[in-house]
């Protein structure tokens, strides 16, 4: 979640809203609504299984505002695609309270993806309704599959009514030009149910999961928000923000409904939590036990951080990773590094548009997805760590595998290790390394590194 501007005044005053194995992707059996008619069946046919190969986070925070954004994605999707990205994850689509200013976290109208006005626009901050669901077309004609970013802990943009629970007033009625899911002081906390749930955000209204209409309305009813996603405007799995606002039982009762990949942002460090909550919501979770590792590891000057527990390592298909994404960038001066990490390892990694658009080399990316894509399969065995080195191999499934050679010195290094293959010759599929060695009969080699870089090895 990240700190948005709103330009328009809420309490009075500008508010500050925070947004908020490739062999093993979290498929969990689901008691799919039988009743769903999905109108986008014959453009989905042929998607990409998600895990397959990698997701892209398809924007960053403060995109150009003027509703081009969606036909900025659209004109990508097809080398995406070639590149070996599996799905795209979109912003919060629907209209919030910013309006053509809001990045989509601050909800107001679930059903408005562009095209009533109010909140001062008409189009959203990335285009039309037509524009997005031209952009969901082309990526499913490429193949692609779609995530949406669904916000349900709270809503902005409502008017101010009195709560006669508490007796105060608050800015609690939302009547949405769309017709759909309006709202009042009962369907937040405090209300008739309960005071609250887990945590607010921001000062803002907090939607309280256990009253019938906003169940009927976000997941139970034929043109719920969760099937109305799905059917009408196409997405095809789920990025649930902020879910430390409300329980795990949520996540998991839209997912029953709707069915479709689903992974929660879990903003915690500690593996157990982001364990717990993959369990309690049937779906996966952001590994950011990984992520501060990883930052340890690669700025802190101490690849040993990387024995320690991860997401990824309880379980492979819980677990997605990232080195960045539109709220947090701090593993910078070894960025491709920790991609190196995460696209060899276990877990469904995910890219970050400026990465991969802007800021690092998109040849070495596309190398590492071919490698995450190829090559990276199987469990993982840790071979050797220092505050330097970090190798690692890939056992292979249906496949032989890899070792991944990662080093933060400012020199070569090289190393003997054991790897899974006897008297065969290898290579480093990264090209940074021009040797070819041939492994001993009990699986020994020498591999090497250049300095602040990695190497990847497998048979040749």
């Amino acid at each position: 979640m990240r700190a948005i501007k709103l330009t328009q005044l809420l309490f009075g005053a500008t508010l500050v809203l925070a947004s908020c194995s490739k062999d093993e992707v979290n498929v969990v059996e689901s008691s799919i609504d039988e009743n769903i008619t999905v109108k986008n069946s014959t453009e989905r046919a042929n998607l990409k299984p998600i895990g397959s190969g990698v997701m892209m986070q398809a924007f960053y925070w403060d995109v150009p505002a003027g509703g081009t954004w969606w036909n900025t994605v659209k004109g990508k999707v097809q080398d995406w695609s070639d590149a070996g990205i599996d799905a795209i994850w979109l912003p919060p689509a629907s209209k919030a309270q910013n309006g053509s200013l809001s990045m989509g976290y601050d909800p107001f109208d679930y059903y408005d993806f562009g095209e009533f006005d109010q909140m001062g626009s008409v189009e959203t901050r990335f285009g039309s309704t037509t524009e997005l669901k031209q952009l969901i077309t082309s990526a499913h004609n490429n193949n692609l599959s779609v995530i949406a970013d669904i916000v349900l802990n709270h809503n902005s943009g409502g008017q101010k009514e009195l709560n006669t629970f508490t007796g105060v007033e608050y800015y609690t009625k939302f009547e949405p030009l769309s017709g759909k899911f309006a709202r009042t002081f009962d369907d937040f906390h405090a209300n008739s149910n309960h005071q609250s749930d887990p945590a607010v955000f921001g000062g803002f209204p907090d939607l309280c999961h256990h009253q019938p209409n906003v169940q009927d309305w976000l997941w139970k009813r034929s043109n719920s928000v969760a099937k109305y996603y799905k059917n009408e405007i196409g997405f095809d799995g789920w990025r649930f923000d902020f879910v430390k606002g409300f329980e795990p039982w949520v996540v998991k009762e839209w997912k029953n409904t709707v069915g479709g990949f689903t992974v929660g942002e879990l903003w915690d460090g500690n593996t157990d939590t982001l364990n717990w909550w993959a369990d309690q919501a049937q779906a996966s979770a952001f590994d950011f036990a990984c992520y501060y590792k990883m930052r340890d590891a690669f700025e802190g000057g101490d690849m040993t951080q990387l024995n320690g527990d991860m997401l990824w390592k309880r379980s492979g298909s819980k677990a997605v990773t990232f080195v960045a994404n539109h709220d947090t960038d701090i593993i910078i001066n070894n960025k491709m590094l920790a991609y190196a990490y995460i696209l060899t390892h276990e877990g469904y990694p995910t890219i970050f548009y400026r990465d991969y658009e802007e800021w690092l080399n998109k040849e070495r990316m596309n190398n590492l997805i071919w490698i995450h894509n190829n090559l990276a399969s199987g469990n993982t065995s840790i071979l050797y760590t220092d505050n330097n080195e970090y190798i690692a191999k890939r056992n292979g499934h249906n496949g032989p595998g890899l070792v991944v050679y990662i080093n933060n010195a400012d020199h070569w290094d090289e190393r003997w290790v054991q790897t899974n293959w006897n008297n065969t010759r290898i290579k480093d599929f990264t090209g940074h390394s021009t040797w070819e060695p041939v492994t001993q009969g009990n699986g020994w080699v020498k591999i090497q590194v250049p300095p602040k870089s990695y190497s990847v090895w497998s048979v040749k």
